[in-house]
């Protein structure tokens, strides 16, 4: 299996005036191909920083971070955002949908952006509904639609590129345990067919859901292990 993220000694620091505060302190990772992992850690850990450099939202003041071959730690902006566009799904706490377009309307969004025409982008729109079971739905406006649907919807947009990997924040922090344990069971079944999938969240009982664990403390990894749990399941 290949290495999809490699970071080598990524550090992150913010200026208050000319002082820097140094947020990730020589931070060191790499995730392979198809590997469904979270990253926890208390508020202050650095967490949603390391999810930023990730994603491509934000660059590391030290260190390199290769993703999928290219090292995109020096890259100017404009190129950034093409990674980003190429590489990598997002899904937010929040959902982030546009409340006057329709489900499908929503899911093709970014790839308005890659330029693919309106037929076809329909056509990919609704075969990814149909990977989160909402063809029925695709037709909706967000406030015709519950939490867990809206999720899903989010969730679909970031298939819908087929990007390297999907990066998910805290997917399930507004929704009910019910629907948080059906999201999850969505994004087993992303991974199950070979997406490299990276969960943000400071709940134990949605990062238990991932097979590696990654728990970040004051800018540094504390620990990562495998969840023995899932992976032995796995091997037979």
């Amino acid at each position: 299996m290949s290495g999809i993220i490699l970071l080598e000694e990524i550090e992150k620091s913010y200026y208050m005036g000319k002082e820097p505060i140094p947020v990730l302190k020589g931070i060191s990772l790499s995730i392979l191909k198809n590997e469904y992992v979270a990253l926890m850690g208390p508020s202050g850990s650095g967490k949603s920083t390391l999810m930023n450099i990730l994603g491509c939202l934000d660059s590391p003041t030290g260190g390199r971070y290769i993703l999928n071959e290219q090292d995109v730690s020096k890259m100017a902006d404009d190129d950034l955002a093409d990674v980003r566009n190429k590489e990598i799904g997002f899904v937010f706490q929040q959902f982030n949908l546009l409340p006057r377009l329709t489900a499908a309307e929503n899911v093709a969004l970014p790839l308005v952006y890659a330029g693919i025409s309106k037929k076809i982008r329909t056509e990919m729109a609704m075969d990814v509904l149909e990977k989160v079971s909402l063809t029925d739905r695709s037709h909706h406006k967000p406030n015709e639609l519950s939490g867990g649907q809206c999720q899903r919807v989010a969730i679909a947009r970031a298939l819908v590129n087929n990007p390297s990997i999907i990066l998910a924040d805290e997917p399930t922090g507004n929704l009910d345990s019910k629907t948080s344990i059906e999201i999850m069971d969505i994004f087993g079944a992303i991974q199950a067919a070979g997406n490299t999938v990276v969960l943000v969240t400071h709940e134990e009982d949605i990062a238990l859901h991932a097979h590696r664990v990654v728990r970040l403390r004051d800018g540094m990894i504390e620990t990562d292990r495998r969840n023995e749990r899932i992976t032995a399941s796995l091997v037979h």
